[in-house]
């Protein structure tokens, strides 16, 4: 799950080399968390939020394919 973030979130910013994920597991959840150069989390989030949401989607469906549950949150450095 990791590196498909990591995939899609170099391919929709404008500083591929400055996008890191980290994960963190809380209680049979893994959290994600993407971290994007200064600036760059709108290109992300998309227009009302439909990037971020449909990528969110597809994360979803992968993790209940493999039986884990995941989350994704976005930070600005």
């Amino acid at each position: 799950m990791k590196a498909f973030i990591e995939f899609v979130a170099k391919h929709l910013v404008d500083h591929p080399d400055e996008v890191r994920v980290e994960a963190e597991e809380r209680n049979g959840l893994t959290a994600y968390r993407l971290y994007l150069a200064r600036g760059e989390v709108g290109k992300l989030i998309g227009r009302r939020g439909t990037t971020i949401q449909a990528i969110r989607s597809v994360m979803q469906v992968g993790a209940q394919k493999t039986g884990v549950r995941c989350t994704l949150d976005l930070a600005d450095e």
